[in-house]
């Protein structure tokens, strides 16, 4: 059996010793076969389940597979773009790059003071990491974040922690499970929504740090630190990228996510070069889209002047007026859109149905730029015409193609989007663990956001709580989303 588990650590790159006993195990294997009943504390260890897995391969195959994978408050400072602040790998264990040599500095002095941790601010943290997630709701979410640090353990071979899954039905339970948990030096990952994290707030003072999925940002403060992906990334990166003087429009559905749009946009555009001349909405339905498009370009203002000047040209009968009118006879408009810009920060079929609609009332792709937000990252827009040449913020997803092959690999479906979350997460959690930070040079460590992070989504940093990512700018072409130069 020795010999049998060396010959799988060479051919598959698999080294990790995690600790073992048969009651992790049951538990385990429970929580893999089916939902795990009500009020049952999981201690969960990857290492079985991937055992499982990887020698059913090496029997199959050693050969790699390339499985291609498819698929709110403004941020008040920013980051500096230098080429000298630390960046910690979170791809690799968590290892300080190594073109960026020296020590960094975890211990700021203009950083705002964590409430609370006076009485443990040298404990060490455990490490057994507490994941907290919901148990129906969201179930398909849950699986793959619990897959993804699954495999952020094992890709990344982190040995001193382990995951203990918890799962709740509501938020009683969830107050039940932090009694229960919370300590001084524990480490908690999850919760999904603004209710439950909230929830999590009031067991600051027991000295644990957490780290919520939640997109609520009034909930990020003192040991609860959010990790997303927030669209005000998005519209700081567009508007980084926009030429002085651009003239932007923004067309928006009439949901949560675009009212969200329409309500931080001011405030990065008044950091910005960039001028909002114009916007306008479409409810969900798309039954008025049609017309928040001809308000949006002032379709008819244009159409009448149009008219106007086709009816002078007529009363007119030099050579130079009959040509003038020989020309725009054929035009619906005249005169150009006020904008160099057009956003639309939109999703799914809404999207694919709503650009074809904007060249036909004179909204042309070749004088006005077509913008989207962080939602464009699916591949199902690349192909789309009237979104060639069009640009977004991400990151290339030749970034994240080895987790998203990987992923599939093992888990055999495709990861959601925002599974990589957690992959980049752990490699932070096993930074913290290797290093033996105190609670305090942790908060001071986080809190410092000239420490920069490189996952697989990009660089990021935490400013006041909240992940900000540093985003490239993409452009469609021909299937493909390309990085700009």
């Amino acid at each position: 059996m020795s010999n049998l588990f060396n010959s799988l650590s060479e051919c598959l790159g698999f080294s990790q010793t995690m600790k073992l006993t048969a009651f992790k195990t049951f538990f385990a294997l429970r929580l893999i076969s089916s939902r795990l009943p009500m009020g049952v504390d999981t201690i969960y260890n990857p290492f079985v389940r991937f055992s499982i897995i990887l020698i059913f391969i090496f029997i199959v195959s050693c050969a790699p597979v390339n499985n291609q994978s498819s698929q709110h408050v403004l941020v008040t400072s920013y980051p500096k773009k230098t080429s000298d602040i630390p960046v910690i790998d979170t791809k690799k264990r968590g290892v300080i790059d190594t073109k960026n040599k020296g020590v960094i500095d975890t211990i700021n002095k203009d950083m705002l003071e964590k409430k609370h941790i006076d009485a443990f601010a040298n404990n060490l943290f455990n490490t057994e990491i507490e994941i907290i997630l919901p148990q129906y709701k969201n179930s398909n979410v849950t699986r793959h974040l619990i897959n993804s640090l699954e495999l952020s353990i094992y890709k990344k071979k982190i040995k001193k922690i382990s995951l203990n899954i918890n799962s709740y039905l509501d938020v009683k339970e969830l107050e039940n499970l932090l009694f229960k948990k919370a300590e001084p030096g524990k480490i908690f990952i999850g919760t999904l929504t603004s209710e439950s994290s909230k929830m999590v707030k009031n067991f600051c003072y027991k000295g644990i740090l957490f780290f919520s999925f939640s997109s609520d940002k009034s909930i990020a403060d003192e040991c609860v630190y959010l990790i997303n992906f927030f669209p005000e990334d998005d519209l700081i990166a567009l508007f980084n990228h926009f030429p002085d003087g651009s003239r932007i429009a923004l067309l928006f559905p009439e949901n949560a996510y675009g009212y969200n749009i329409s309500s931080i946009i001011d405030s990065v555009a008044t950091e910005s070069n960039s001028l909002i001349v114009n916007r306008a909405s479409y409810k969900e339905d798309l039954t008025n889209a049609r017309e928040a498009i001809k308000e949006l370009s002032k379709y008819e203002l244009r159409k009448y002047e149009l008219e106007r000047q086709k009816k002078i040209l007529e009363n007119k009968d030099d050579i130079v007026s009959k040509k003038a009118l020989k020309k725009i006879v054929k035009f619906e408009t005249i005169g150009n859109v006020d904008f160099t810009h057009l956003i639309l920060p939109d999703y799914g079929i809404r999207l694919l149905e709503i650009a074809p609609l904007l060249p036909f009332y004179d909204v042309d792709p070749n004088k006005v730029k077509f913008v989207g937000t962080g939602v464009w990252d699916d591949k199902v827009f690349f192909d789309d015409p009237s979104l060639q040449g069009a640009i977004f913020p991400g990151i290339e997803e030749s970034n994240r193609l080895t987790f998203l092959n990987d992923y599939e690999k093992i888990y055999q479906e495709k990861p959601i989007r925002t599974a990589t979350i957690p992959y980049d997460l752990l490699g932070i959690v096993s930074y913290i663990i290797n290093q033996e930070m105190t609670i305090k040079k942790a908060y001071d460590f986080l809190d410092n956001s000239q420490i920069k992070f490189d996952g697989i989504d990009g660089k990021f940093s935490f400013i006041e709580n909240v992940i900000f990512r540093e985003l490239d700018i993409l452009k469609i072409s021909k299937g493909r989303a390309l990085k700009l130069n």
